[in-house]
């Protein structure tokens, strides 16, 4: 009798050290397969200045990641002018190695030789387009759809209205807030001043946060920073997207974690079904005894 006892306990024991050690593996397994994927740090993108040909055209080339309203926000060119200069309808997409008119300046007059008595043809004078403080900077901000919940804006992730932008400079030198919209344009906070702001989105009812709602950026004179804030509606599940952006669901991607919580649930699910059988055995023999 005291053997069977004795045997019951190891069995016990074992099942209950294979079940913790089911537990653990799971974990690390379930952590391995599906790393949590931080969000991208927003980074202050520089923007050259761009100065006057000797034709006195103010030409820009542009960069990767450029759109019209950034460079709008930048030289202080209204929209409107930037097509019209350009010859650019509303829905023109503008490429990387494009080059763009910004306006006109005074052009290059030559210097007469000494002693020559030739004439310097005069040009005509151009009024130049204003140009921007370049010791202040800008924030721009906007809400977006999340659609796949990753983090990221993409092509076919719209913009969403009514979300409540507030940015205050650290030391209080700046403080003001504004509302977004469904355009594909961002709200921009416009010549303030550098220095260290914090830039927080309050959610319209109905959705919930994608990204963190709160980013602090060091502004320095001339700098503009665009930073996009995500949502989905309220209930919604985002897809599992690995590393690659692909669904976890094809090939390649990574195994879902409720496929792994399956596993180890069934695995538990038979050791409580040992159990169960070593109790009756048990039982069993007392009353054999």
């Amino acid at each position: 009798m005291q053997r069977q006892h004795k045997m019951l306990r190891d069995w016990k024991n074992k099942i209950a050290a294979l079940l913790l050690g089911l537990t653990i593996t799971g974990v690390v397994l379930a952590g391995v397969l599906n790393p949590v994927q931080a969000a991208p740090a927003y980074q202050l993108t520089p923007f050259p200045t761009p100065t006057p040909g000797l034709d006195g055209r103010i030409l820009y080339t542009v960069q990767a990641e450029d759109t019209l309203w950034r460079i709008s926000a930048v030289t202080g060119i209204s929209l409107d002018e930037l097509r019209q200069l350009n010859n650019l309808d509303v829905d023109a997409v503008i490429r990387p190695g494009q080059v763009l008119l910004l306006g006109l300046a005074s052009p290059f007059q030559p210097t007469p030789e000494p002693g020559s008595t030739q004439a310097v043809p005069q040009q005509p004078l151009v009024t130049p387009s204003p140009t921007p403080l370049m010791d202040t900077s800008a924030i721009c901000a906007l809400l977006y759809l999340d659609v796949n919940g990753n983090a990221i804006r993409e092509e076919n992730e719209i913009a969403l209205a009514d979300g409540e932008v507030s940015v205050t400079e650290r030391l209080g030198a700046y403080s003001n807030k504004g509302t977004t919209s469904f355009q594909d344009e961002p709200i921009c906070f416009e010549q303030i001043p550098p220095g260290e702001y914090i830039i927080t989105m309050a959610l319209p009812g109905g959705l919930n946060r994608t990204t963190t709602l709160s980013v602090t950026v060091s502004l320095l004179p001339g700098d503009t920073s665009f930073i996009n804030f995500g949502a989905q509606p309220a209930g919604a599940f985002p897809t599992l997207v690995d590393t690659a952006g692909e669904s976890a669901s094809g090939s390649g991607g990574s195994v879902p974690l409720v496929v792994i919580l399956g596993v180890f649930l069934l695995l538990g699910g038979i050791g409580l079904g040992v159990w169960a059988a070593l109790s009756s055995r048990r039982r069993f023999s007392a009353d054999q005894d």
